[in-house]
């Protein structure tokens, strides 16, 4: 059940890659780039009512359209090598407790994929830098006959403030009404206000008992506009992956040919010389 940097390259003098920025651009935001301003969320906003709510929710989101990529069994090295670049305090929220690297593995080697999701968002150098586990079959308090998901976050340090958590937060909402399910579960610390702003903003009751919290927002059933809008999002999240996959590879071949030019030139003046 969820509670929950590889070290960056030195950046070189002349970045090869960096025509690709503009082109890259059409798929979305960089994650690793600066946030836009936005306004301030509080604990107690609700969310917007009316007939023209749904609409303004769906501009809002194509408008800060982020690439969410499903994850699945080949994915649990990229889920480990993110969880471990947590600190020590980002373990302590995630998990509810201080997760040691020995627990890490043991949690994304747990991860049941023919159950559950997995969502992920990656930036351009293809680096998991915010991960959402939506487990399913959890059971309803009071009610077994029901069953709901729970959702669990976890976002690198450098790409938090960019709405990346509230937006795999919507994306796994999206995912369990579309399954059947009528309620999305945050078992979070109360110390962790970013979690709960994310759930309180969306709707979510939560329920404090002393240091720990319990959100629970109620979901709308599914519908044809919802079910396209999952299969859009998970088209478009792989198309983006594969293009940043070639666009690196690409990168990759210019930095070689580079290198080999500067050692031809080098080796040239050294002859003259």
């Amino acid at each position: 059940m969820p509670r929950k940097r590889p070290t960056p390259a030195p950046t070189p003098a002349a970045d090869p890659a960096s025509g690709w920025d503009e082109v890259l651009s059409a798929f979305g935001p960089n994650p690793a780039s600066p946030p836009p301003p936005a306004a301030p969320v509080t604990e107690a906003a609700a969310p917007a009512e009316g007939p023209l709510a749904g609409a303004r929710a769906a501009l809002e989101r194509l408008s800060t359209w982020v690439p969410i990529r499903s994850l699945t069994r080949s994915h649990r090295r990229r889920i480990v090598e993110h969880l471990l670049t947590l600190d020590a305090r980002d373990r302590y929220l995630r998990f509810g407790y201080a997760a040691s690297d020995e627990q890490i593995h043991k949690y994304a080697a747990g991860i049941d994929f023919s159950r559950d999701e997995v969502l992920g968002i990656f930036n351009r150098q293809l680096q998991l830098v915010a991960l959402a586990h939506l487990a399913f079959d959890q059971p309803v308090p009071g009610d077994p006959t029901r069953t709901m998901a729970e959702f669990g976050v976890s976002v690198l340090q450098a790409s938090r403030g960019q709405g990346l958590g509230r937006r795999l937060f919507e994306t796994a909402g999206l995912h369990a009404r579309n399954r059947g399910i009528d309620t999305l579960f945050i078992h979070a610390l109360s110390e962790n206000r970013p979690m709960l702003r994310i759930a309180t903003a969306a709707g979510a009751v939560v329920e404090r008992d002393g240091g720990e919290a319990a959100a629970y927002l109620r979901l709308p059933p599914d519908s044809f506009g919802s079910q396209v809008e999952q299969a859009l999002e998970r088209h478009l999240g792989e198309l983006d992956f594969q293009f940043k996959r070639q666009a690196q590879v690409i990168s990759e071949f210019v930095e070689s040919v580079a290198e080999v030019k500067a050692h031809f030139d080098a080796s040239g003046r050294a002859a003259k010389e």
